[in-house]
């Protein structure tokens, strides 16, 4: 079997998606075993899919209300304000309306998934892209992380995949314990996520450190989006984004945390939990 390179975002997608003959499906397969960028995409995609199927799911198992069952099959209903033929116009309203929600869900999901590789090929956003995957992974109660704090190799390996001096920073003053970190697609590279978590509160926050724009702030900038907050600024060879859902002041102070033992030569790494 010929070892294919030239896969598209939509032939992962259709991958991802169950899509395509058996010959098809093993060929990405054996891509994906050798690329680890489009390997690390294709697992965001992925926990982004389960994430918006456990929000929504509960909403599609939802019961259809009688009142507009009754509307539909025999036009009784909202105390027979309506004849049979408004009934019927009705109940091709609603079948429209439903019809609407439903590809908005399925739109939504899938431009959930293809968010992040579009915002892969840009320089800026990477704000938004350290945000979006703090959104995706923190939620998940057993694949938080790819590779666990446990795992000694965890700041070797990031570093030598992202080219980056990734390290493990230790958030226990604060209260927060390394969870463990993975892999993730940038802008023209990679990109690596550090998650910490509070036993007690079962808050997270993530770190996530990437190779800077030429023309990226140095001084320490902070943006909020609805409960999320994102302090980042850039250092000599690499840009950091602490991203969690604290108050401004705890998520400043975990930020400087970073920013003084990334600074220190020999900081100490984060010991395992």
């Amino acid at each position: 079997m010929n070892q294919r390179t030239d896969f598209s975002d939509t032939d992962l997608s259709a991958w991802l998606d169950g899509e395509g003959s058996a010959d098809e499906r093993a060929l990405v397969e054996a891509h994906l075993r050798h690329d680890e960028q489009a390997a690390a995409k294709v697992r965001l995609w992925s926990a982004d899919r389960d994430a918006l199927r456990a929000r929504f799911d509960p909403v599609r198992s939802e019961a259809i209300p009688a009142l507009l069952t009754d509307t539909v099959t025999n036009g009784k209903g909202w105390s027979g304000l309506f004849e049979r033929r408004w009934a019927q116009a009705a109940a091709v309203a609603a079948l429209l309306v439903t019809g609407g929600v439903v590809g908005s869900l399925l739109t939504w999901q899938l431009q959930g998934q293809r968010l992040l590789a579009a915002q892969a090929g840009t320089s800026s956003g990477w704000v938004q892209r350290a945000a979006y995957a703090h959104s995706v992974f923190t939620p998940e109660p057993r694949h938080a992380v790819e590779v666990q704090a446990q795992e000694e190799h965890l700041s070797r390996w990031l570093t030598r995949r992202t080219e980056l001096p990734v390290k493990l920073f230790d958030l226990r003053d604060e209260g927060f314990e390394l969870m463990g970190g993975r892999l993730l697609p940038d802008a023209g590279g990679k990109s690596a996520q550090l998650m910490y978590e509070n036993a007690q509160t079962k808050e997270r926050v993530t770190v996530y450190l990437r190779k800077p724009d030429a023309d990226a702030p140095t001084t320490f900038r902070y943006v909020k989006q609805g409960d999320l907050g994102t302090f980042y600024w850039v250092e000599p060879g690499i840009g950091c984004a602490l991203v969690g859902a604290l108050p401004k002041e705890r998520l400043l102070a975990l930020a400087q945390i970073v920013y003084k033992q990334h600074e220190q030569p020999e900081a100490a790494s984060a010991p395992a939990r």
